[in-house]
């Protein structure tokens, strides 16, 4: 995985995250167990688990990769380390969507977060799930072609200013 394609991953992640996590009122009081077990499951509903299983091993490629301007010669062996701890590691996705499921917890009620789990199950919900991933991408897409065709009017805009004031760009 490149570090573009990580990026555009964790901006995705985030925008999802952000879509669910913030819709609500912030809440002062600390999760209850019920409310964390709904968010769990609203979590695995998500594809959360899809979402940031590239986090573990992306990490590792990036630690390694640090050594390896430096120590060229021991590619091979920062390899065979990073395989055996992507291995090693590999349950420390459990963390994350706990993580995860804990900050939503702390957004939604109990209550709120079943209501939320219920939709997701329901036949409209399970076609977000389906199709959200999808209309976020295209949406990045939409929105990188708009900021492209932006630029482009910006720059000309620039020139012509520029040319009033006697410079050619």
């Amino acid at each position: 995985m490149t570090f573009r394609s990580l990026n555009r991953l964790a901006l995705v992640a985030a925008l999802a995250f952000a879509c669910v996590a913030f819709a609500g009122p912030v809440r002062a009081q600390a999760p209850t167990p019920g409310a964390i077990a709904a968010a769990k499951e609203l979590v695995a509903l998500k594809g959360a688990a899809a979402m940031f299983d590239p986090l573990i091993p992306g990490v590792i490629e990036t630690a390694k990769n640090t050594f390896v301007p430096t120590h060229p010669q021991l590619v091979p062996q920062l390899n065979e380390v990073a395989a055996m701890l992507r291995k090693e590691y590999d349950p420390k996705r459990a963390e994350i969507l706990d993580e995860v499921a804990k900050t939503y917890a702390k957004h939604f009620s109990e209550q709120e977060l079943k209501d939320i789990v219920a939709f997701f199950k329901s036949p409209v919900g399970k076609k977000m799930i389906a199709q959200e991933p999808i209309a976020i991408k295209e949406s990045l897409d939409v929105a990188q072609q708009w900021a492209n065709n932006f630029s482009d009017v910006v720059l000309e805009r620039i020139r012509v200013e520029m040319k009033k004031k006697g410079s050619n760009l």
